[in-house]
């Protein structure tokens, strides 16, 4: 077999992979204050959207977003696209329109 050829992949156990939205790195504050991507905050939670998961994922599905500490990440490259490796217990939060709205938080 050579390397050139695509091969199907299935996620296992409790993992998930999942794709960081591109965007420029700046962020606006609630008051419309910019802050650049150069900026420095600690301990800083990442949203990203599923794109697969293994067969014992309950807490989310695909096309869900998630919340999860940048330190708990693997990074995998697949087709030329970068992606993210987690365990679903790394999660700390799962944000999808079938969930019931309980926080009063939306994004």
């Amino acid at each position: 077999m050579s390397g050139d050829e695509k091969l199907p992949i299935s996620m296992l156990n409790d993992r998930l992979l999942v794709k960081i939205p591109v965007n420029d790195g700046d962020r606006r504050s609630g008051g419309g204050i910019l802050i650049p991507a150069t900026a420095q905050v600690a301990k800083r939670l990442v949203w990203a959207e599923v794109v697969a998961l293994g067969q014992t994922v309950r807490a989310a599905e695909v096309g869900d977003r998630v919340l999860f500490s940048p330190d708990d990440r693997y990074e995998v490259e697949v087709g030329g696209i970068d992606y993210i490796m987690l365990r679903e217990r790394d999660l700390h939060a799962v944000a999808a329109s079938r969930i019931e709205a309980s926080t009063g938080l939306y994004l």
